[in-house]
């Protein structure tokens, strides 16, 4: 069960939101559930955060999974914006300033900097998580780190989620 609590040292509560995301994913079996869950722990670990969620690959395609935030793009083309930067070099995208990054694609007008993490299913890309800030160079190299070891958590869950 998730218990809301945050730690006020930064790097505890970001080690706590990965054991938070870790107890939430463990024994769910649905992948809509467990994603769903894991964009709400992050938005409420992650301060100044505007849009938390998922975006999974379809075909050549990234859609819309679950997310905290307000309506996103449907559908992202093969290798386009940050997220298809993430997906096509199968490595974080950290971007500072939204508005700066060629071919950036403005889903919420009022974010300014995102971070990208790529997602594995049995080794292979399998979606994104997404992550945007209405502030400036809002996400840091340490919180990138533990953002890391989060996308390994749901790598772990996409393994072993029932997709039937």
């Amino acid at each position: 069960m998730f218990e809301a609590k945050k730690e006020t040292n930064p790097e505890a509560n970001l080690a706590l939101m990965v054991e938070s995301v870790r107890a939430i994913l463990e024994g769910e079996t649905d992948l809509v559930a467990g994603l769903a869950n894991a964009s709400a722990a992050l938005k409420f670990y992650l301060n100044d955060i505007n849009w938390s969620g998922f975006y999974l690959l379809k075909g050549k395609d990234l859609v819309l999974g679950p997310f905290q935030g307000l309506p996103a793009c449907a559908r992202i083309a093969e290798g386009k914006g940050v997220c298809g930067k993430a997906v096509m070099d199968k490595k974080p995208v950290l971007v500072e300033d939204v508005h700066k990054f060629p071919g950036h694609i403005a889903c919420d007008s009022a974010s300014a900097s995102e971070l990208v993490i790529p997602l594995f299913r049995g080794g292979e890309i399998f979606g994104v998580l997404d992550l945007d800030s209405p502030r400036l160079a809002r996400f840091t190299e340490l919180e990138a780190e533990y953002l890391e070891q989060t996308g390994k958590v749901i790598d772990g869950f996409l393994d072993r989620v029932n997709f039937s």
